[in-house]
């Protein structure tokens, strides 16, 4: 997720000193990696120095100044162009599991217990984003659709990759 384009775009909505930016940035997005307040003004301090936003006002506070954010319209321009192009979808092909598999045959490991072991981690997250889907609202279920739809893939894989391991064994031992 680029940080920066996320607080960028929260701006949009009018100028916002920093707390409030993290506060709203993990209500919507940090259910699972809230933003440390370190990243939040490291990044308004990068948007600054790059012209995206502007200081709209300084107040005081109970410790530092606080300073309010405002965007610029260089900034909704970047906002915009991060918004229009799409996402390059992650192929996965170099694949952690599948390294693993491979050597596991090759230092005459059990791949099938490294398999059955992976395939058990799976289904125990997919069911704890199951609970979380159901209690949760609708981000928290979009949010967890995306993620079981991913480990679904990867469960296909696994039953793949077992039935065709004999087969690589042969192979990757020759």
């Amino acid at each position: 997720m680029s940080i920066s384009h996320t607080l960028l775009g929260l701006l949009e909505a009018g100028p916002r000193h920093g707390y409030d930016l993290k506060r709203t940035f993990d209500v919507h997005f940090g259910h699972d990696r809230p933003l440390h307040y370190g990243q939040v003004y490291a990044t308004m301090s990068r948007l600054l120095k790059n012209g995206l936003v502007e200081v709209d006002g300084v107040e005081p506070g109970g410790g530092p100044e606080r300073k309010r954010y405002a965007i610029t319209h260089a900034g909704v321009t970047d906002v915009e162009r991060w918004l229009s192009r799409p996402e390059k979808p992650e192929p996965y092909l170099q694949s952690v599991l599948y390294t693993k598999v491979v050597l596991a045959l090759l230092t005459d490991r059990s791949a099938d217990d490294l398999l059955d072991t992976q395939r058990a981690e799976h289904l125990r997250l997919m069911r704890e984003l199951t609970r979380r889907k159901i209690d949760g609202d609708l981000a928290d279920q979009l949010v967890c659709d995306h993620a079981l739809f991913h480990l679904e893939a990867d469960l296909r894989w696994l039953e793949l990759t077992a039935a065709r391991l004999d087969r690589l064994a042969s192979e990757v031992r020759a």
